[in-house]
């Protein structure tokens, strides 16, 4: 009897863990066909952001990253053109508190939960997405985004920024397809 109420207690707290945390989750595509070995240097086009200090931090994190990867950033006229772009939604999560153990029983199990209260807490999640144009063709050959990486939060922010884009350029560039 007692192991169930510990094990029910156990599963409540996860539970109520489980809804605060999110982690960053990174998405890549390219386009299969562009040759990224032709590419050596990038060019800023537009970086929009509610908050106009994230502006020069997104290019310093995407500078830093391209640069170590072999790519040089011009003023303009870059092989590639670089567009970086936060979108926010809002997300919810559920929190329930469970109070008393009670006697009783619920599901089929002795002792049941007692009283559970169910709270909504709605908050918003940024997305960085970074978008790479050949200035050519003007088609797109790459896209990253890291959910989860900008907040209303500074102090998460500049943390949070530079570990999404690095694993967002993690596997940068794509190695060539391999044509049968």
């Amino acid at each position: 009897m007692k192991v169930q109420r510990v094990v029910f207690a156990l599963m409540g707290m996860m539970l109520l863990f489980a809804g605060k945390s999110s982690a960053q989750q990174v998405k890549t595509d390219y386009d299969r066909n562009a040759n990224f070995g032709q590419y050596k240097t990038y060019s800023w086009e537009k970086v929009q952001t509610k908050d106009p200090f994230m502006v020069e931090r997104i290019k310093e994190a995407v500078n830093s990253t391209l640069a170590a990867k072999g790519w040089t950033l011009v003023p303009s006229g870059g092989d590639v053109e670089v567009f970086a772009i936060e979108t926010t939604q809002n997300q919810q999560t559920l929190d329930t508190f469970y109070n008393g153990f009670g006697g009783g029983r619920r599901w089929g199990f002795g002792g049941g939960f007692g009283d559970a209260t169910t709270t909504v807490e709605t908050y918003q999640v940024g997305t960085l997405v970074i978008d790479l144009f050949d200035a050519k063709t003007e088609k797109l050959i790459w896209r990253g985004s890291s959910s989860d990486t900008l907040s209303d939060n500074a102090d998460k922010n500049t943390k949070n920024l530079d570990k999404g884009v690095n694993k967002m350029f993690q596997h940068f560039p794509p190695a060539p397809s391999k044509k049968h």
